[in-house]
């Protein structure tokens, strides 16, 4: 342990050494560089005092955001600036050793402040990005429209409104006041049906208790149903027995229920519209390893009619991917949520990229294969990182055709 600490120590100092010395490149002033070792060591002190006492008794996930906060805003922008500063440096250092490089007497002096400016500006735009993340990101609620076509979708159901938020990460957010424009967002839509795709909460039933009126307030002609996602079972936490973690889940979906939301657990729900039907299965976790798999579509489809149109609520995307489309019931429409699109990315019309990607290929938006349908909503909360930057949160409304 002691080994480690001296590594990572040795590691910021010496981005800290050549930050200061893209610093001194740009100024003389005495007041800026002496402030500069003040803040970065407050910081460090800061984090490395969270770093320490961090449990995973904890239950709430302030501690967590901190660290997470404190890495994102001024640790990770220091680092790209000295990976930009390094590259020159390294071309510089080879160019002489080769013998290629004859430069004049300011020639690298002048490029090293502007490649200090450059690189300490991006640094800085960095930084700014995640404290506006923080400050409004998480806020930003949007909601996207998607129409989904049924080859076999009742006539009673023609334009009929889904709402589907997933990942509110309740224990994320302090005020729950703060939350409630994507609340109005959500009833301006008129909704059908409302469909809640997991992760009420970080660990705790607790962290929705405060957060039941507000979410009473969503409206939907036809109610309001809730899958669990893996976060909900209160896995990231140490429990005194698997009675008191049973007992949490236990009143996480009571509070669920006091908020008009009815759980489905490998179940489903028929929704009758004209003496038409419309099937909406709801099955518990089921990612790959070690995420909890207890998703069991067999047992929310007993008594499904074959023919019938039906739409399944699995809070992991992987589900669809390596059970949900290669099962032999015609599930034409998966509802999921979970990636978050990491929080951060591009999320633009023609250019979409996020680090999740890389272990979630389908991470947002509308997916098919082998003729099924897989909508992976981005989340209406945060978690880890309580901010967002670039991919917004989101509030889906599909009307079925």
């Amino acid at each position: 342990m002691q080994k480690n600490f001296l590594i990572i120590a040795g590691i910021f100092l010496f981005l800290e050494v050549y930050i200061y010395q893209a610093i001194r490149t740009l100024t003389d002033n005495s007041w800026i560089k002496t402030g500069y070792w003040v803040l970065s060591l407050a910081v460090y002190g800061i984090f490395a005092y969270e770093v320490t006492h961090f449990q995973r008794s904890d239950r709430s996930t302030v501690r967590a955001q901190i660290m997470i906060s404190l890495f994102l805003i001024f640790i990770l922008p220091k680092i790209f600036v000295v990976l930009f500063l390094l590259i020159d440096d390294i071309f510089r250092t080879g160019g002489y050793l080769i013998g290629f490089t004859q430069s004049s007497e300011n020639f690298f002096p002048e490029r090293r402040k502007f490649l200090s400016i450059v690189g300490l500006g991006m640094g800085g735009i960095l930084s700014a990005l995640f404290i506006d993340g923080i400050t409004f990101g998480k806020y930003r609620h949007t909601v996207r429209r998607v129409r989904v076509k049924f080859n076999n979708l009742p006539k009673s159901f023609k334009g009929y409104k889904i709402i589907q938020i997933s990942d509110v990460h309740s224990g994320s957010f302090s005020d729950p006041s703060k939350l409630q424009h994507a609340i109005d967002l959500i009833n301006e839509q008129k909704p059908d049906l409302v469909l809640f795709t997991g992760d009420m909460v970080n660990n705790v039933a607790d962290e929705f208790k405060p957060f039941i009126p507000l979410f009473s307030k969503i409206q939907a002609k036809d109610g309001k149903l809730a899958v669990l996602g893996n976060h909900d079972y209160g896995d990231y936490v140490s429990w005194e027995s698997p009675a008191a973690k049973k007992e949490n889940l236990d009143t996480l979906i009571s509070y669920e229920k006091q908020a008009g939301f009815d759980m489905l657990r490998n179940e489903h729900r028929v929704i009758e519209r004209n003496g038409e039907q419309l099937y909406i299965l709801g099955v518990e976790n089921w990612g790959l390893k070690p995420f909890p798999q207890f998703g069991k579509i067999d047992d929310a489809l007993k008594n499904v009619p074959e023919s019938a149109t039906k739409i399944l609520m699995s809070h992991d995307p992987t589900h669809f991917d390596y059970v949900v489309k290669k099962h032999p019931a015609n599930i034409h429409l998966t509802l999921s949520g979970h990636t978050h699109g990491m929080q951060f990315g591009l999320d633009l019309k023609n250019v979409k990229w996020s680090p999740v990607q890389y272990k979630y290929p389908k991470w947002a938006d509308l997916y098919e294969s082998e003729g099924k349908l897989l909508y992976v909503n981005r989340g209406f909360g945060v978690l880890g990182y309580p901010g967002r930057v670039g991919v917004l949160p989101e509030i889906t409304l599909f009307e079925l055709s």
